[in-house]
């Protein structure tokens, strides 16, 4: 299995890395929208892309990830959002056959992001973070906070 994780950086980044012990066992690589500092364990393999922010440069998304996933070939895309997740899913998903875990973030609490709102949609496995979304996304999954 290879994992691909998408993230924006910052607190997105910090949710997704509690799931380390998890992803660390298979071939992974990040697709981070911005230029970060990483510690050595999290810098095996690493993409950074245009940051976007629901504007014209989804576009430009949605061909890095056609770019990235054409040599990459993952099996996997696990995400906490925001920005890329939604054209990397899309093109992960719909070009490439690539299953989408998707955890809605916990700043979330009783109102979903946009981005949570939209990857319900596309999510092959959509988890949430408080019971309060339960009545939002009937089809996720409750899974307690990551952090």
């Amino acid at each position: 299995m290879k994992i691909c994780i998408v993230s924006s950086c910052g607190g997105h980044l910090t949710e997704v890395n509690q799931l380390k012990d998890f992803f660390q066992k298979y071939d992974f690589f990040y697709i981070i929208n911005d230029q970060i500092l990483l510690d050595d364990s999290d810098k095996k393999k690493i993409y950074f892309v245009t940051h976007s922010e629901r504007d014209w440069k989804f576009l430009i998304n949605l061909w890095e990830a056609f770019q990235i996933f054409r040599i990459e070939r993952p099996t996997l895309i696990l995400s906490t959002g925001a920005g890329p997740a939604v054209p990397f899913s899309l093109i992960g998903k719909y070009l490439f056959d690539t299953s989408i875990v998707y955890i809605e973030t916990m700043t979330s609490i009783n109102r979903p992001s946009l981005t949570g709102r939209i990857m319900y949609y596309i999510a092959d496995i959509f988890f949430y973070q408080w019971r309060d979304l339960e009545g939002v996304f009937p089809k996720g999954k409750y899974c307690g906070l990551l952090v």
